[in-house]
Order: structure tokens, then C-alpha cells, then sequence
């Protein structure tokens, strides 16, 4: 896609004068401003065609995200630097993200108050023109989607550091929406206190997952002081914004939001500490060239269940990109499997594959497919 494509070259020689430099610069900040508002005009016509479609419904998002990954992946191969490509692609995002919310804001649910690191990664996914709507919890980001009182979810789904997000596999167990995306984002942490605080806490609270990323540092700076899980970084931020004998762990930009001040920073034990956050929705994506298909797959508590549950998929030349077990709900000692495959669930080689799945599980969702992230997210400080 746009391989064949040459990127622009740079102007051969440019003004050594400042003011001749700065007129330059003005100019082309005419131009790129009438530029981004022809793409407006343009996206308001995509709009009025889907519109005068029988079957576009009237409640139905503009939002196509495979088509937002092959635009971006565009961008990217064109890109003549010299900024680099991330850069260039988020700068689109944002147009992108603008003139979609000038023919309709898109609702987003996310883990709230404001100032978690799920509003991060909901910005990161969709822009600043979305419209953030703040659950206190996982579940109600997902009753949200379903009940359609918004258009998508954003929550943690994976950290490097702990493992899966347990409440968020056990959501996507009992909702029938979808997989649409996924961000992924290094999280840095940060020991918050109000500014009046003392320098030893009488407790430090975090979201669970926060806590135990930072286990380490807390035991070799704060022995015995105790730790208290809450359900989100904001909701502790705001627990010490009124308590000076609280400390909190969180992003930067809590402290920002909250009126606290950063004792500490960057305290995570692994410098690495990535998590990965899932989009849900409630429409299928279509292809975009280059995906990933999330599968719920049960079998048997019998040997060698397993290997012929992955048989089909390795004879198809299909990547198992993540694989991990969860007990069953229902059912002691059985287990249930989450299983990511490169591909889309409409490619012959991975319907095929599924279609010979089927007799081997006793339960068997796709859980979606979606374009595999366009840009990296190197911090979520």
C-alpha cells in the first residue's frame, strides 16, 4: 500500500534569514489551515453520502478504524521526515480525530475519575476529539457499550509486568460486544502526595495492578507502610488530595489534575512496564490488510486437549500471537482459553482454520478482529 509511492524531496536550499524564514513559515500555515479545512468540507461529504445509505442507521458511528489504520500506514510510508513517522502519524490522528468529531463526537467510556491511565490510552486511540465518559469500574465501561449510552470502551486488558487484567478477561467472557482496537502504552509511575504532606505516609493507595508494579521500589523505600488497593490512580490521587497522611501512584498528569505534587518519580520496577489496552464496540471491523483476530475457546479437561485445539491453526500457517488460560466459571477445573491469531476472521486461510476448530472446542467466539496499532505510544506518564 503506497510502496511504489517516492516521498517528497526536501527544498534544495532554504533562507538564512530569520524574517525570510518566519514569512515561510506563515505562508505555510495559510496554506496547511486551508488545507485541514477542505479535509473538514470533505469529511462533512462522506457523512452526507453514508447518510442518504438505506442501510447506514441513524444512530450509526462514522468511525471505520480499518480504515483510519490504512490511512494512517499511508501516512507513515509517505512520510519524507524530518519528523519521524509516529510523529507524523499521531499529527494525522488528530486531524483525523477533529473532523470526525465535526460531523459527530464519538462517546468513549473509560476507568475515571479523570486522571487514570485508561483516559490515556482512550486519547491515544482516538483523539482529543472523542468525548470522554468516566466509569468508577471495568464492568461499567462495559455495561456502558452495551447499553449503546456510548459508541466505545477503552480498558487495561495486559500489563508486562502482572499479567492479564483478570476483571477485564472475565467481562469479555459474559458481553457479546467486540474487540475493535487496541492501544499499547508504557506506564510510568509516580509517587503523588499533597504538597502540605510529610515525608513518611500513613498509607500508600493505588490501583491494584499500580501497586504491584511498583512492589519492589515500595518495599525497599516504604517497608511496613501499609498499601490499600482502590479501583482506579485518579480515585487514589483524589484519596491524598484530601489527606496529606496518603500518598498515591499514578501519572503525572493525575497530580496536574488533582493539585498534588511528584515525591517520586518513574518508581515502576520494570523501566519497560507496558500495558495493553483493548477498544470494545459492538459492530464488527472490517479488513484492514494487516490484523489480529482475539478468540474464547473452551475444551475438555482431558490430555492432550490443548495440542489439538492449536493443531488447526499451525497447519493453516497461522501465528498464535498470545495464548492464556482462565478457569471456567461454571465448571470446576475446566478452563477456558484467550488466544490472539495474526490475521482477520473474514481471510480464507483463518475462516478455514475456525471452521476446523469447531469440533475439537466446546465453545468457540470470535472475540473480534481489528487492525493491528498503526502508531507506538512510548509513554504514559
Amino acid at each position: 500500500m503506497g510502496g511504489n509511492q517516492s516521498k517528497p524531496t526536501a527544498p534544495p536550499t532554504l533562507p538564512d534569514s530569520l524574517d525570510e524564514v518566519r514569512l515561510l513559515i506563515d505562508d505555510l500555515d495559510r496554506q496547511l489551515l486551508d488545507l485541514v479545512s477542505q479535509r473538514a468540507r470533505l469529511a462533512e461529504q462522506v457523512a452526507h453520502i453514508k447518510q442518504r445509505d438505506p442501510a447506514f442507521s441513524p444512530g450509526q458511528s462514522f468511525y471505520r478504524p480499518e480504515r483510519e489504520a490504512q490511512v494512517l500506514a499511508r501516512i507513515r510510508e509517505l512520510n519524507p521526515g524530518p519528523l519521524d513517522d509516529d510523529t507524523v502519524a499521531w499529527l494525522f490522528r488528530e486531524v483525523m480525530s477533529a473532523c470526525l468529531a465535526h460531523e459527530r463526537p464519538l462517546s468513549i467510556a473509560t476507568l475515571g475519575p479523570s486522571g487514570t491511565f485508561s483516559e490515556l490510552a482512550a486519547v491515544a486511540a482516538f483523539g482529543h476529539g472523542g468525548r470522554l465518559q468516566f466509569e468508577p469500574g471495568i464492568p461499567e465501561v462495559f455495561r456502558a457499550v452495551s447499553a449503546g449510552s456510548v459508541d466505545y470502551g477503552v480498558v487495561p486488558l495486559e500489563n508486562s509486568t502482572e499479567g492479564s487484567v483478570s476483571v477485564t478477561l472475565d467481562s469479555l467472557a459474559g458481553s457479546d460486544l467486540l474487540l475493535c482496537g487496541e492501544v499499547a502504552l508504557r506506564i510510568d509511575q509516580q509517587l503523588l502526595s499533597h504538597p502540605d504532606a510529610a515525608s513518611h505516609p500513613r498509607c500508600i493507595v493505588s490501583h491494584a495492578q499500580s501497586l504491584a508494579q511498583c512492589r519492589e521500589w515500595l518495599d525497599a523505600h516504604f517497608p511496613g507502610v501499609e498499601r490499600m488497593a482502590v479501583a482506579s490512580n485518579s480515585a487514589a490521587a483524589q484519596q491524598a488530595a484530601t489527606d496529606p497522611e496518603v500518598f498515591a501512584i499514578g501519572p503525572a498528569f493525575a497530580a496536574e489534575r488533582h493539585g498534588l505534587i511528584v515525591r517520586a518519580a518513574n518508581i515502576q520496577d520494570n523501566v519497560q512496564n507496558t500495558t495493553r489496552f483493548a477498544v470494545l464496540g459492538r459492530e464488527p471491523v472490517a479488513p484492514s490488510g494487516e490484523d489480529k483476530t482475539a478468540l474464547l475457546l473452551s475444551v475438555t479437561n482431558e490430555p492432550g486437549a490443548l495440542s489439538r485445539l492449536l493443531l488447526p491453526l499451525s497447519e493453516a500457517g497461522i501465528d498464535v500471537l498470545r495464548i492464556e488460560s482462565r478457569p471456567a466459571r461454571d465448571r470446576v477445573w475446566d478452563y477456558v482459553f484467550f488466544i490472539d491469531i495474526a490475521g482477520h476472521r473474514d481471510d480464507p486461510a483463518v475462516a478455514d482454520a475456525l471452521e476446523r476448530l469447531h469440533p475439537h472446542c466446546g465453545q468457540l467466539r470470535v472475540l473480534g478482529s481489528y487492525p493491528v496499532p498503526v502508531i507506538s505510544h512510548p509513554g504514559g506518564e
